[in-house]
């Protein structure tokens, strides 16, 4: 039996098209995942990502024991604030991505993947363990929520708005990677952050689990005259992709290092210790083997994962697709790869055998899109 969100009737009267996600049945599509990407782009789209986890990590310990298992620095979070970083084992390789909201002064809401939220939950308390061996008894404790939150993604320029009039939480306050705690409608509690994976303006609301479908069908209606679109798993992948999000299973997994994928600006080296700093740091000294880069086609096919890269005329391969697509925005074949560091600079002239055809790429910066108002959001 594949799990299923509170939205499952939901997604069902809107006609969508559901498949198995992770062990949860969820929408890939429901119109299309072209325009339910271009809607989010122009105006505004609705995403239900409740399969993602939410642990809980309380008590005196919790800012110091984060700090341990996380990659990026949590002594610099406020109440209220979001940081997006990531889990590695001992060996250095990723574990995770995720994000954390300071809820409290020690208070923390952990959101993780879907795919991973077991596996995570285990590693957590793995550590936790560890951590009180060394320092007794303490206060900290790590609860795994996920089954009391629905999470609805509200993302695209008219987000805002739409939201505004279901809330007198002041929306405008709310900078990006904040948040705040208050009611929708009359008496839903819910937690508003200024975050998302489309890299469009927008909100990402946890809910209490049987509240969802009542905000989502409020949202839907606020949004009618804006032309708010449900969009699937589909847009959401090309959505992120088109920003060069990474994808746990795709640009980040157990074989690889937070250097090796663009994640350096979160590993922050100076803190005292973390899980994974002593590899990390040989992984440093060493250089990175590969990097993470973003590829432009230059003729007809599409790049997938498992897609090999070459340099040309040559038949070793130099590096290998780890997301691709047919950009909606950019009507533009792209793709992520993780390519040997040597060959990795932008500008690098490379091919990619598509079933047995060799089709010309090249390197280039990212993100392949950036929304044009991006610049005003501060």
């Amino acid at each position: 039996m594949l799990k299923r969100t509170a939205l499952h009737e939901e997604h069902l009267s809107l006609k969508g098209r559901l498949i198995d996600f992770g062990g949860w049945e969820l929408p890939v599509q429901y119109s299309g995942v072209i325009p339910e990407h271009l809607a989010c782009r122009s105006s505004v789209g609705i995403f239900d990502v409740s399969h993602m986890g939410e642990f809980f990590v309380e008590g005196n310990f919790a800012k110091r024991f984060l700090n341990i298992l996380t990659l990026n620095d949590v002594s610099k979070l406020d109440i209220g604030q979001a940081q997006y970083s990531a889990i590695c084992n001992e060996r250095g390789y990723l574990v995770d991505d995720l994000v954390i909201y300071r809820r409290g002064v020690d208070r923390f809401m952990v959101v993780v993947n879907a795919s991973n939220t077991a596996k995570d939950f285990r590693h957590i308390k793995s550590v936790q363990e560890s951590f009180e061996s060394k320092f007794g008894s303490i206060d900290l404790w790590v609860t795994d929520e996920s089954a009391r939150f629905s999470q609805i993604a509200l993302q695209g320029r008219n987000a805002e708005t739409i939201l505004q009039s279901i809330t007198e939480i002041p929306l405008k306050k709310i900078k990006t990677y904040w948040f705040s705690e208050g009611i929708l409608l009359d008496k839903i509690q819910t937690v508003v952050a200024r975050t998302g994976y489309t890299g469009e303006d927008g909100f990402e609301l946890y809910i209490p689990w049987l509240d969802a479908p009542r905000v989502w069908r409020a949202l839907l209606a606020a949004g009618e005259k804006f032309g708010i679109t449900p969009c699937g798993l589909g847009a959401r992948d090309t959505l992120r992709l088109e920003m060069s999000y990474p994808l746990y299973g795709h640009e980040l997994n157990e074989s690889t290092g937070p250097l090796e994928a663009g994640l350096g600006w979160i590993t922050k080296l100076y803190k005292e210790d973390f899980v994974g700093k002593s590899a990390i740091l040989k992984m440093k000294e060493c250089g990175p083997r590969r990097k993470l880069v973003g590829i432009k086609l230059l003729d007809r096919g599409i790049p997938r994962q498992g897609y090999k890269l070459y340099l040309p005329s040559q038949n070793e391969s130099v590096g290998e697709i780890s997301s691709g697509t047919q950009s909606p925005s950019l009507s533009q074949a792209i793709g992520i790869a993780h390519v040997h560091s040597m060959h990795a600079g932008v500008g690098k002239k490379l091919e990619i055998d598509i079933r047995g055809k060799r089709i010309p790429a090249v390197i280039c910066e990212t993100p392949f899109y950036r929304p044009p108002y991006q610049s005003k959001l501060k």
